[in-house]
């Protein structure tokens, strides 16, 4: 749900905190500011560092510009199979000896890729700071590929694409709508890549691509918790600074071509019940115009849409009228690619995906006609200064908020000041939202056709467990 978080109930007291959180978000704009501090290496990496002194705990992050938004045709997946490959070994480490030794010091770690950019943390007691970014530094500069442990992950990427996408029917649906709804858009392709492409890979592909992005200016290193700016810093100099900086590759635009009519697929997969998709294109924000108010009616229509139990959708589809067993919406408010605001539906049983379609596209109607309610505003945006403040107690989220801003474009400097745009949101801008971006020719329906399931209630082939990533 974007920024906005399913938090049903207590509505009276997240009014409160919303209106009282607000006024603070605005009269108090410099020092809500003041435990968040940025800096850049001479060699351009930047060092974002948010002070939280409740625990002795930190969170330490490196994150690249580099995703599947990146890759080209015929080395879909890359980017994912490559973040495997940062666990094998360096120069001065052996496979798997990485995550030993930040278990050894009672920390954890993993990594994450995405279609915007790929992610490594740590999660230790702040004495050990030093110790994990000499390790990530380690990796940024000294890793090795070796064509034999390349060989095996890549078998491991391939089981965890069976697991995770050809044997979860609702992924499989998500992956083919991707691929229809874009034509031209990198995103169209899957994060974890086409089966035949990762078939193909080879490890000079995966060094490639390493040596492509990987550099300290195509890196931003996030640290979060018990710390001083000032020491975070010095350490930054010392592990990372020494790293050269590289040419980073030109980034061709890839702006997604318009649509010029509805697009329908259907997808054929094992599952116990029908579905359908409906996704629209739709803006996302811009960082050369982030007080474009779109956007952010965007994401408080979708939490009025499914924002928590007696949101318009589960409330007219699945709870008065019992045609459809569940209903959910989703607006992906930033990002570096094209965005999507999808509406999923599952009838219940005896009633059609056709029915599905045609009521989600009443209750859009109903909201082009007559707008949305001031109890429907005032208790989204209680859900969203509420879901802020409940995420600043992790110090890992905090990380991820900052991180996933600057990856986007978005300051971290703006981050309260989005909160403060959702709240500016009235019934007019939710109108003209659905109007303008709810129209057919924007349109791209995909409809799940259940195939035969195994005896077990599972599909026809069921895959191991056990992934790393």
């Amino acid at each position: 749900m974007s920024i906005l978080t399913t938090l049903a109930g207590r509505t009276l007291t997240f009014l409160c905190i919303a209106i009282l959180s607000g006024y603070a978000f605005a009269q108090n704009h410099s020092s809500k500011l003041a435990n968040t501090h940025e800096f850049q290496l001479s060699n351009g990496m930047k060092v974002l560092v948010r002070e939280d002194h409740r625990a002795p705990t930190v969170a330490h992050m490196v994150w690249y510009r580099a995703g599947s938004i990146d890759e080209v045709n015929g080395k879909t997946g890359v980017a994912h199979v490559l973040e495997h490959m940062m666990f094998k070994g360096t120069k001065n480490l052996k496979p798997g000896e990485f995550s030993k030794k930040v278990a050894a010091v009672g920390g954890r770690d993993n990594a994450f890729t995405s279609k915007d950019y790929t992610a490594y943390f740590q999660q230790i007691e702040k004495s050990h700071l030093p110790a994990m970014m000499a390790l990530e530094a380690d990796r940024m500069a000294n890793l090795q590929i070796s064509k034999e442990e390349f060989a095996k992950e890549i078998q491991v990427v391939m089981e965890e694409r069976r697991l995770r996408t050809d044997d979860q029917s609702q992924a499989t649906v998500y992956e083919q709508l991707m691929a229809t709804a874009f034509t031209n858009s990198p995103y169209r392709n899957p994060i974890i890549g086409w089966m035949d492409d990762l078939k193909n890979l080879t490890y000079q592909d995966a060094l490639e691509w390493y040596r492509d992005w990987y550099a300290p200016n195509n890196a931003v290193l996030v640290v979060s918790g018990d710390v001083d700016p000032t020491e975070v810093l010095r350490l930054a100099e010392k592990y990372y600074g020494p790293i050269p900086a590289r040419p980073i590759k030109e980034r061709k635009p890839q702006i997604e071509i318009p649509q010029i009519g509805t697009k329908r697929i259907v997808v054929k997969a094992p599952a116990e019940s029908p579905d359908v998709t409906l996704a629209w294109k739709v803006p996302k924000i811009q960082p050369e115009n982030l007080n474009e108010i779109e956007p952010y009616a965007l994401s408080v229509l979708s939490a009025i849409l499914d924002g928590h139990a007696n949101s318009r959708l589960n409330r007219q589809m699945v709870r008065d009228s019992r045609i459809a067993d569940n209903v959910d919406a989703s607006y992906g408010m930033s990002g570096r690619g094209p965005q999507l605001f999808t509406i999923s539906a599952t009838p219940a049983k005896g009633k059609k995906v056709d029915l599905m379609e045609q009521r989600i596209k009443a209750i859009l109607e109903e909201i082009k006609t007559n707008g949305v309610t001031e109890a429907e505003l005032n208790r989204v945006k209680a859900q969203l200064v509420s879901s802020q403040i409940y995420k600043r107690d992790s110090i890992f989220a905090q990380a991820m908020e900052i991180a996933i801003a600057e990856i986007n474009g978005i300051s971290w400097r703006y981050l309260d000041d989005m909160i403060l745009n959702v709240q500016k949101v009235q019934s007019t801008d939710v109108q003209k939202v659905v109007k303008k971006y709810f129209v057919d020719d924007q349109l791209t329906v995909a409809i799940l056709d259940p195939q035969p399931m195994t005896k077990g209630g599972n599909p026809l082939r069921a895959a191991p467990s056990g992934m790393r990533h």
